[in-house]
């Protein structure tokens, strides 16, 4: 274990109440306290480091000034919010982050009555700090009271048209509404930090409606060095979405920018804004992701999402894997493809990193898109694309694809347009837990006329999948693959398209069917060798496409076999359920036989080891094994419960 820091400030505070008691000398010594035990803490749990190290001087401002949890503040996404759980009582619980039975990386309702509101999907928190406040104002009810709302936003969650709906609707109801847009992109020159130092003074002072005069007035007042400075400042402002004018335009009060890690300022904007502001107001703070910690300023991420690392080096601990990744395979075989293929391009909302599509962009630059948090968008300038003759890949986690739900419908299900959707995530995933599982693609892709539905069962699989996909020009087409490493398999140099509509046989048996969709089969092996040590033969088949099913594989199933079992790393109303309508149609079951369907249960799953996850969920190679024997030997199920 690593030398934890020393935290005399820190360890004073059991509560955000403890706060008030300090001096702002006093507040500013507890940011760095603050700082070096979000490091310490994420090099041993690992996790989202870069973001709560840029808001360690707002978390604390916040909870000084404040008072939570009346006073509602809500972390927009919330991979920022360790510091806050470290100031809000969970301190004693922090190094439980991400994993079984500890503290979730996000923020989570049922966790604390410090987070008001639970995130992990991003641009949400300014449509519910805008609820609360109407709750407020209408005579809402909770345990601990209605205060103000706080929603802190970042830049890049600025990028999705829900955040701008709600500013829009905010500004129109005009009520008391704090947002403070926490801005960790824009660069802005040394001499502006001498002059938010100065503004800091002024601001705590002026009545709020003096506010903007202020500001406008304070460069005159600078010395001319200082005044260059302020003026390319506010150039660049000027050509930003970012500006004031913008969020004025909307209905809110705007003051900014200022610096997000000047303790002084930040308290006195925020008392100020607490003591005088009347109806929505936009506080527009400049921060930078990671700061205070060179390893995480110095990265390209800025350090956003790290496994356990060396404190002192910031050297990650991961374990060497003999296997690539899946989303690693992806991104290669599908450059192979475009190499081959001019028509097509990537698009992905904001994880270019996480889909693999940066490989993709360093060959093929002008041809990927990162069309920021922005699904909706994305899906439909695929569907736009694919119109115009070119065939786009739509690169999303599964969790997020969600988000473009509508579109996929309208825009590319209905217009029968050939968008290619890998769907990268799907199924359990560990340590971000149930928000970011990847559970009910299957069922919400393939109840949908005309679309064809994948899964790849190890990364070999995958590479021919994106080969099916990169083909398909009938329609929308999707294939679904899991986080982290494949299985070993040997690799195929270029993949072959696959018949649509067509499983494969994996091994022939006797007695029970295990028909397989997605990476469950490396279990289901593991189960067929337990109970061929029992004297049971199962038959193995892997299924590959969910719609359209391979009608003619199963049925042959359903005749040979007195049971038959769909298992898949989905929810109920997918795979199984397609294979269940099936059998019911053709009149599989008059016959006697006895179906079971293996799914993820009718429940959120929380955090844990991706291992642990599907140990919850029932689908190990134990659960197939016990599963199968008590279909056989019905007699047996007490035995096998016990």
């Amino acid at each position: 274990m690593t030398d934890r820091p020393q935290t005399p400030l820190l360890d004073r505070v059991q509560s955000p109440a403890d706060l008030k008691a300090f001096s702002d000398t006093e507040l500013e010594r507890l940011a760095h306290e603050l700082r070096a035990e979000t490091v310490s803490t994420v090099s041993e749990t690992g996790g989202h480091l870069g973001a709560g190290l840029g808001v360690v001087e707002m978390t604390v401002a916040l909870h000084a000034v404040f008072d939570a949890p009346r006073d509602k503040i809500i972390w927009d996404v919330g991979h920022q919010c360790y510091p806050h759980k470290i100031l809000t009582g969970r301190r004693d619980r922090i190094r439980t982050l991400r994993q079984k039975g500890g503290l979730s990386g996000f923020t989570k309702r049922a966790e604390s009555a410090y987070d008001p509101f639970g995130a992990a999907h991003s641009s949400t928190s300014i449509s519910a700090a805008l609820g609360f406040a109407v709750a407020r104002d209408l005579g809402g009810s909770v345990p601990e009271g209605l205060g103000d709302a706080i929603a802190v936003i970042g830049d890049g969650a600025l990028s999705a048209g829900m955040a701008y709906e709600a500013l829009n609707c905010a500004g129109h109801e005009k009520r008391r509404l704090i947002v403070i847009l926490n801005d960790n992109e824009m660069s802005i020159a040394p001499p502006v930090g001498a002059m938010s130092k100065y503004l800091s003074r002024l601001y705590a002072g002026a009545p709020f409606q003096e506010l903007k005069a202020v500001a406008k007035g304070a460069v005159r007042m600078l010395p001319p060095p200082l005044q260059e400075g302020a003026k390319r400042a506010k150039d660049i402002l000027k050509h930003t979405v970012v500006g004031g004018t913008l969020f004025q335009e909307l209905g809110f009060s705007y003051v900014g920018p200022i610096d997000g890690h000047d303790m002084e300022q930040l308290l006195a904007v925020l008392r100020t804004v607490k003591a005088r502001a009347h109806g929505p107001i936009l506080i527009h703070a400049i921060t930078r992701k990671g700061k205070g910690y060179g390893p995480a300023e110095d990265a390209a991420d800025r350090g956003h999402a790290r496994a356990k690392f060396d404190v002192l080096t910031g050297k990650q601990k991961k374990a060497a894997s003999n296997a690539p990744s899946y989303t690693k395979v992806f991104a290669q075989a599908l450059i192979r493809e475009a190499e081959a293929d001019p028509r097509i391009v990537a698009v992905t909302a904001a994880m270019p990193d996480g889909t693999g599509l940066d490989l993709f962009a360093e060959r093929f630059a002008n041809r990927c898109f990162d069309v920021g948090i922005a699904e909706q968008h994305g899906v439909t300038f695929c569907a736009g694309m694919a119109a115009g003759g070119l065939r786009p890949f739509c690169a999303l986690y599964s969790t997020f694809l969600q988000r473009g739900y509508d579109q996929v419908v309208h825009d590319v299900a209905i217009q029968g347009l050939p968008v290619r959707f890998a769907i990268d995530r799907a199924g359990l995933v560990g340590a971000d837990g149930a928000t970011h599982a990847g559970s009910f693609d299957v069922a919400y892709l393939a109840n949908l006329p005309g679309f064809v539905v994948m899964a790849a069962a190890d990364e070999a699989e995958l590479v021919h999948m994106v080969a099916t996909a990169a083909a398909h020009d009938s329609g929308p087409i999707a294939f679904r693959f899991p986080r982290g490493e494949g299985t070993g398999v040997d690799m195929p140099e270029r993949g072959v398209p696959l018949e649509i509509g067509r499983g494969r046989m994996i091994r022939e048996g006797a007695d029970v069917a295990i028909l397989s969709f997605g990476t469950r089969l490396q279990e289901v092996l593991k189960a067929c060798e337990a109970l061929e040590a029992q004297g049971i033969r199962p038959t193995v088949a892997d299924a590959r496409f969910a719609k359209p099913l391979d009608r003619e594989l199963i049925l042959r199933l359903a005749a040979d076999h007195a049971a038959l079992i769909t298992i898949e790393e989905g929810a109920v109303g997918g795979f199984g359920s397609h294979v269940a309508q099936l059998l019911a149609e053709e009149g599989a079951f008059d016959t006697g036989l006895k179906f079971r369907s293996m799914t993820l249960p009718d429940a959120f799953i929380d955090q844990a080891s991706p291992e642990d996850m599907y140990a919850a969920a029932g689908l190990t190679a134990a659960d197939i094994e016990a599963r199968v024997r008590a279909l056989l030997r019905p007699a047996d199920k007490a035995a096998l419960r016990a």
